[in-house]
């Protein structure tokens, strides 16, 4: 094995895609296995690899670590994207955890039946205006700097990146009333190593479509 994290996962966004804007952020090539059936999976749980029988796993560090939250705060601390001491990772972690609560919102949506979609889009469209992107449009005018924690470049940076993009996919516009978020959005896209991911042929997934549903519920689903 190289010395390159090795993410096993769908070839697909779901609860990797966080790992993976986390990696590339930090600049950190990293190599993938894509599960394409039940019985791969399966193979994984009889082999002891996965704790909780629940992916996504990442080996890094001589480590199979599985739990999303566990994988990307030890990536974050890793790579120097956790704040300078225990105040500031608590703010990150409060903030990760909100921006999380959202995009566990646009995780499910490609799963929600056809009637419900355009409820669903409603639902996420309240949520982002009126509870979560204002805490950053606030936090961001008061703060004074580019980033979110201190004036350093931090994990909950690249978590409201992520949900940014992830959110306008659905809905276009709604930034339009947040005028500080949407100089951050500029900010953060043209950092060097997430410029690279946002280009095409990087390793970022696109929306989920139809086969990743399928595949999803192909390998997971009993």
């Amino acid at each position: 094995m190289s010395g390159k994290p090795r993410l096993t996962y769908v070839n697909g966004r779901g609860r990797m895609e966080s790992v993976r804007w986390l990696l590339a952020a930090a600049g950190v090539e990293f190599e993938e296995i894509f599960l394409e059936t039940r019985q791969q999976y399966e193979k994984l749980i009889k082999d002891g690899v996965l704790m909780f029988q629940q992916v996504p796993l990442v080996e890094i560090d001589g480590m199979k670590m599985v739990q999303t939250k566990a994988i990307l705060s030890y990536i974050a601390g890793k790579y120097n994207l956790y704040g300078k001491d225990l105040k500031e990772r608590a703010l990150i972690d409060m903030y990760v955890e909100g921006i999380t609560d959202l995009m566990q919102m646009i995780l499910m949506f490609p799963f929600s039946p056809p009637e419900a979609k355009e409820k669903n889009i409603d639902s996420v469209k309240e949520r982002a205006t009126n509870r979560y992107f204002p805490v950053f449009e606030k936090v961001l005018k008061q703060h004074g700097q580019d980033f979110l924690v201190g004036n350093k470049f931090s994990w909950a940076d690249v978590q409201l990146i992520e949900a940014i993009l992830a959110v306008e996919e659905k809905i276009p516009t709604v930034l339009s009333g947040f005028p500080q978020l949407q100089a951050f959005k500029i900010r953060m896209s043209n950092m060097p190593t997430i410029k690279k991911f946002l280009q095409p042929g990087s390793p970022r997934k696109p929306p989920p479509d139809e086969c990743y549903v399928e595949t999803v519920l192909k390998i997971f689903k009993k």
